[in-house]
């Protein structure tokens, strides 16, 4: 692999405009990664979803360049009907098609980048690839004061053109002071065996609000890596709604920073998995300033030989007084092969706080579907009326009503 990345480091920085500086940054963080190498269960962040085995596993040999020069037709049908938005379409992790028409002009800007900024690095060995591998990245700025007349939708979509592939995407957000984004990422492959690595960066000012909704449905056989790095202002707000079932293999890592008083961050999400999938989701909510608030709530549902992991980390500094955090998952284990690990914890170094955890996990109640069946529903449909029930509470604390019914329908789900 070392040398297969070092040649591939090679062709991406004869193809960029890097300043020695950068190029300096960028082999710095290869040369971490290269150290390291893909993470592994000895890393206790990993214990549960061995990334490197299942690369390893599934994949075999990664090619890490990508020639980004020519353009990617856009299928449009993959677009969400119904739903006026504006949109950001990725194909095979490269820019298509930028489409802001719902907005004003100059309320929301997209700048395209190229400069190295080194202040996520050592994050993780996968982060570290990510610096090291991208050949550009896209700053999107809310305007302060304003709030998106209608959701941005970023596609990360992929065609069967490429196989055995590392997609490295990094996107910065910033919102100023008093604006609002509603973001959704919509996955949508149609190819298999690559590995998707994309980092976001969230910037919020004092009183904006990010509402950001993650879906990958569509059954696919990449593996990915999702990082969100979210630093908050006073009176902020964030909002992270995680569906997760396409994928082989999907982890979702949130690092929240509840820098100044009265930010508030809300997590939630679904792991609905057929079988032989593995998905994750990892977050850390770090409260750092007095009267923060954090809401966590995960369910899963796990077909025959999938495995899912929450691992949910609150993290209270002493001068965070009032801190208020709540944590939360719940699995149903639709077979005896599959396997749900969870890991919550909580670290506390202040005395005037409130904060839980909790999880559990079990199979769907036999009586329940009894009395379901008695009521003329056959057996399938039983089981069918209490998953959707169970998922529905993590569903109904979506705040927007659009985006609500979007990921019920994607789901099918019916109350």
């Amino acid at each position: 692999m070392r040398e297969q990345l070092l040649t591939d480091f090679d062709k991406i920085i004869s193809d960029s405009k890097f300043s020695n500086n950068d190029i300096e940054h960028k082999r710095k963080s290869l040369n971490k990664f290269i150290e390291n190498g893909f993470p592994t269960k000895k890393n206790e962040d990993w214990k549960f979803l061995d990334i490197g085995r299942i690369i390893d596993k599934n994949i075999g040999q990664l090619d890490f360049y990508n020639n980004y020069s020519s353009q990617n037709k856009i299928d449009t049908s993959i677009f969400v009907k119904g739903l006026e938005h504006n949109k950001i379409v990725f194909v095979n992790g490269r820019i298509e098609k930028i489409d802001l028409k719902h907005e004003e002009n100059n309320k929301i800007e997209i700048k395209e980048e190229s400069k190295s900024i080194n202040k996520f690095n050592n994050i993780n060995s996968l982060i570290n690839l990510n610096n090291a591998l991208t050949n550009k990245h896209y700053t999107i700025t809310t305007k302060s004061g304003y709030s998106l007349k209608k959701p941005l939708i970023i596609y990360h979509s992929t065609t069967n053109s490429i196989y055995k592939k590392n997609i490295n995407l990094r996107l910065d957000f910033k919102l100023e002071k008093n604006s609002s984004l509603k973001l959704i990422d919509y996955f949508y492959d149609d190819s298999n065996d690559n590995f998707l690595n994309i980092f976001y960066s969230f910037d919020l000012a004092k009183d904006s609000i990010l509402k950001n909704y993650k879906i990958d449905h569509k059954d696919n056989k990449n593996l990915k890596y999702s990082y969100n790095h979210i630093d908050q202002s006073e009176n902020s707000l964030s909002e992270t709604f995680i569906l997760s079932s396409g994928s082989s293999y999907l982890k979702h890592e949130i690092n929240c920073n509840l820098n100044e008083k009265y930010s508030s961050a809300f997590v939630n999400g679904i792991l609905k998995l057929d079988d032989l999938k593995n998905h994750e989701i990892k977050t850390n909510i770090n409260h750092l300033n007095e009267n923060t608030k954090s809401y966590q709530l995960v369910k899963s549902v796990l077909g025959k030989a999938s495995k899912a992991a929450y691992q949910g980390k609150i993290s209270v500094n002493s001068i965070a007084q009032k801190t208020d955090g709540y944590q939360l998952s719940k699995c149903i284990l639709l077979d005896k092969t599959s396997e749900f690990n969870a890991k919550p914890e909580l670290e506390i170094y202040a005395d005037d706080v409130k904060c839980s955890h909790g999880s559990a996990s079990g199979s769907l109640n036999e009586d329940s579907i009894f009395y379901l069946m008695s009521r003329g529903l056959n057996y399938e449909q039983s089981k069918e009326l209490l998953i959707n029930g169970f998922l529905l509470d993590v569903i109904e604390k979506i705040t927007d009503s659009e985006t609500k019914n979007l990921i019920k329908n994607t789901l099918g789900l019916k109350e």
